[in-house]
């Protein structure tokens, strides 16, 4: 497939027709009555009952859940609707997934008999009846303000732009909102700011006046203390910490430019009932402006007016740009030993700020998480001026980011997959303490984060932030083999908040700790460099040879003893999943090693007996398996074992002497059963298995797993994920029979981090369409009708898993940058394409033609020595 022909031929079979190339707009956002080539091609609606095209914009039942993240990496953020609206404010170094603040925009057009809309569409029926408050008619919203009678969304990451129309208004709008994102830059990318611009196009033929407005409830106010103060050019709701009350100090800044002159209003009316937005929709809806100056203590609300006139066909931008500061927390997990001393951490093994590319940021030394951005600006006034002066410029690199990735050639419902879950890291999964340093939830809870500590069997999966800022990623690595290793190897997979030495009393992750040996590997050939490398390679060291000692003891090359893993319970005996990732891990020391001089011959055998092993015992002939085993073993009876799994109780017993330990998958097909697999490839390291192997099994997967409906599969753990008429993968089944009574807790379930996966595997072995038919699934499940296609969760909200989805850019095109090396790798499966790259120096495209491929960097430099092509 390499020519454009071949390759339609092959997008046609797949199903992907036109839309599978996408570009955009060069501001970065959709301008109605502008020419714009995606939504343009896109605005024509499919017939009733047509799924939507993946990658266009939402619409009718499409735009029901659509919520776009818009803040800052470990910031906070809020959300902009599909309608329009503002929600999910999350800003206080938490989640607040149903924090809906009564913020509104709204539109006056002057004249004999005024009309005023809120710049909003629709509200969706949901919100109606059946959530918070609703059952008391829903007060303290905006939803029962005049508004717009049809909108529309487009996602082009990192702006996310609502199309809004209504034939009683002479103009067509556009809300364009979005927040810095520019790969290599964390800190930009992680300013604690967003920004909406409404777009007027006035379509009728005569001159019209207006008047619009930003109008907020004063939703920072959590008690005593709270105001708002003035601002140039807007206002900032504010809540001061209470005197009986620990409430946390938090300032909102909303404002706009001095070019647009706004009239401010710091108080709306005070009074009982609804009075405060009566009064100020009155107000709006006259035409009229207010400039109540500010108040001490007790203002509802506040306002900004901006009036213009508009010609015929004339077009007029307004921006509102938001900043927030919250600089203290009450976060705290602490999880010490006896004399909190238990961790390696004299000078000869701890890395320093400069070798994790930190070195700006101060020392952290407090006992609660204090943002980052605490550290680089005293108050939000300076958080307001560095937005505004610096708007310019971080749209036009957060523009060459979105256009570089968008002008991909890469299936349509890839880009979609891989751009959605790029939200997560604007969502409150991730966070960033003071000292620069990221440490993560798994997901978010409604009102809390979900599963502390950056957990190193979760984060194994996402492929996003080793590649878009690698300094990050470096410093998860650092965490991980500093403060949460032991003097012995062992690993924790959990990281305290503030980061600090962990109590080492529960079991190491396998495929945690076994997956960050090799993320150690890839870290370094995506950074280049040595001197990390030397500093941290004894850390790894220690920690495989820990592994070694606790799971293989015998030195047979595979995980024998009962090993913790990311299904929260102990595998006991052989299997392939965890296996695998002990070979990866293997060959990962041996690379470093051998680059150190250093005798790996040891590791060698033991990469060889494993394999040996893994391919002749573990496979049927079709997919690995399990081998169970809990007899002959170091480890003590598994009804006595440390476990999540609770206590044996007379009735697990009988089926611990029929079956085993609970919570295994023995004769099971598992999806990610050949996980390390995976993660050994896209890291650059050779698979350590068969391929032939690998590929077989991963075609059982889609054989046996991928469901095109769920009706009638019986799921008594988590369903709500998928189930019903829905299509997915599941995460184990039992094709051969041998299922157990009590197989691992989740085997039932499907999770998008798992699917993406299992899809990009797939893909890396050449099987492009049932890859594609995995992630088809997904999106189609998360295609705005029953859940946000921007909120892919598992356990919480943005979950982190769901980054295994930007593995399907590798995986379709094989591309790999070794900055070791100065090399870049191509191994396409699909022929010519165009797609996005991000390497620690720089990012941009490549383009592969007829076997020939180049490199475009847009925004640093790709120091590119020597191209390898395969495939």
């Amino acid at each position: 497939m390499n020519n454009d022909k071949s390759r339609r031929t092959f997008l046609k079979k797949v199903g992907l027709g036109g839309l599978a190339t996408v570009t955009s707009g060069v501001a970065g956002a959709v301008v109605p009555g502008e020419k714009n080539t995606v939504y343009d091609r896109q605005e024509k609606k499919e017939a009733p009952g047509t799924p939507r095209a993946f990658n266009s914009p939402y619409r009718d039942e499409y735009l029901n859940r659509v919520a776009f993240p818009i803040g800052g990496l470990g910031a906070g953020m809020f959300c902009l609707e599909g309608s329009g609206a503002v929600s999910h404010m999350s800003i206080s170094n938490r989640p607040e997934i149903f924090f809906e603040p009564n913020v509104f925009a709204a539109l006056a057009i002057k004249g004999s008999q005024p009309l005023a809309k809120v710049l909003e569409g629709p509200v969706p029926e949901w919100k109606i009846f059946g959530q918070r408050g609703t059952g008391n008619g829903a007060g303290g919203t905006s939803y029962g303000l005049p508004r717009f009678s049809s909108a529309s969304f487009i996602a082009r990451f990192p702006f996310g732009t609502v199309q809004l129309k209504d034939s009683e208004m002479p103009v067509d709008v556009a809300i364009n909102g979005w927040s810095p994102f520019i790969p290599g830059d964390e800190d930009n990318s992680g300013l604690p700011v967003g920004a909406l611009e409404y777009q007027f196009v006035n379509r009728s033929s005569k001159t019209i006046e207006a008047v619009f407005s930003y109008n907020a409830k004063n939703f920072v106010a959590r008690g005593e203390k709270a105001g708002i103060r003035k601002l140039e050019n807007g206002f900032i709701l504010t809540q001061e910490p209470g005197k009986d009350k620990p409430f946390t100090k938090t300032d909102f800044a909303i404002y706009t430019t001095e070019n647009e002159h706004p009239i401010v209003d710091y108080c709306w009316f005070r009074g009982g009932w609804f009075d405060p937005v009566t009064m100020i929709w009155n107000t709006i809806e006259a035409g009229k402006v207010s400039n109540t100056p500010p108040v001490e203590g007790d203002a509802p609300g506040a306002s900004l007016f901006v009036p213009f006139t508009l010609a015929p066909g004339g077009r007029k931008t307004i921006r509102i740009m938001m900043a927030w500061y919250v600089p203290e927390s009450d976060l705290r997990i602490q999880d010490k030993g006896p004399d909190g001393k238990e961790n390696c951490h004299s000078a000869e093994c701890c890395i320093t700020p400069l070798e994790s590319g930190l070195e700006d940021y101060p020392k952290f030394t407090g006992d609660k998480y204090k943002p980052w951005y605490a550290s680089k600006f005293k108050d939000v006034q300076a958080v307001a001026g560095y937005w505004k002066q610096q708007y310019d410029a971080l749209k036009h690199k957060s523009t060459l980011f979105k256009e570089a990735f968008y002008s991909s050639t890469l299936p349509a419902e890839v880009l979609e997959a891989v751009a959605a879950n790029l939200t997560i890291l604007k969502s409150p999964t991730v966070l960033r303490q003071y000292d620069g340093r990221m440490w993560a939830w798994e997901g978010c809870g409604d009102e809390s984060g979900c599963c502390h500590g950056t957990c190193t069997h979760v984060w194994n999966y996402a492929q996003a932030i080793c590649h878009l800022f690698p300094r990050l990623e470096i410093g998860l690595r650092n965490t991980e083999f500093c403060e949460d290793q032991s003097a012995q190897g062992h690993q924790t997979f959990r990281a305290n908040m503030p980061i600090s030495p962990v109590k080492h009393d529960f079991h190491a992750a396998a495929d945690g700790q076994l997956g960050g040996i090799m993320k150690v590997y890839r870290e370094w050939r995506i950074s280049g460099n040595p001197t990390w490398l030397r500093k941290i390679y004894p850390l790894v060291k220690r920690s495989l040879d820990f592994c070694i000692a606790t799971w293989d003891p015998m030195g047979k090359g595979v995980l024998e003893e009962p090993h913790h893993n990311t299904y929260d319970i102990e595998f006991w005996g052989p299997d392939p999943m965890c296996t695998t990732f002990y070979l990866g891990a293997l060959q990962s020391i041996i690379a470093m090693g051998q680059f150190l001089n250093e005798d790996v011959s040891a590791y060698s055998s033991l990469l060889k007996k494993g394999k040996a092993f893994l391919e002749t015992r573990l496979f049927n002939g079709e997919f690995f398996f399990q081998q169970i085993q809990w007899e002959g073993l170091k480890a003590q009876n598994p009804a006595q074992a440390q476990s999540f799994g609770g206590n044996y109780s007379k009735e697990a017993i009988e089926i611990l002497k029929r079956e085993g330990p609970k919570y295994q998958y023995g004769k099971g097909c598992l999806s990610d059963g050949v996980l390390g697999s995976w993660i050994a490839t896209v890291c650059g390291l050779e698979d350590p298995v068969d391929k032939s192997k690998i590929t077989s099994h991963l075609l059982s997967v889609h054989k046996y797993n991928l469901k095109a409906t769920l009706k009638g599969h019986v799921n008594p753990q988590r369903p709500a994920y998928a189930l019903g008429n829905e299509g997915g993968l599941l995460l184990c089944t039992w094709p051969k029979g041998g299922k157990l009574s009590l197989p691992f807790v989740y085997s039932n379930e499907v999770w998008t981090g798992i699917e993406y996966q299992v899809a990009a595997h797939l893909m890396l072995m050449g099987e492009v369409e049932k890859g594609l038919d995995i992630v088809r699934a997904c999106r189609r499940r998360y295609d705005g009708r029953v859940r946000n296609p921007f909120n892919e969760y598992e356990c919480g909200h943005w979950y982190a898993r769901a980054m295994s989805s930007y593995g399907l850019l590798q995986a379709l095109t094989g591309l790999r940058y070794d900055a070791v090396e100065k090399k870049l790798y191509v191994d396409s499966k699909i022929g010519d394409f165009t797609c996005f790259i991000a390497t620690a120096t720089g990012f941009g495209t490549v383009s592969y033609k007829n076997k020939k491929a180049s490199v475009r960097a847009v925004h640093g430099s790709i120091d590119v020595r020597g191209i390898a092509i395969t495939g």
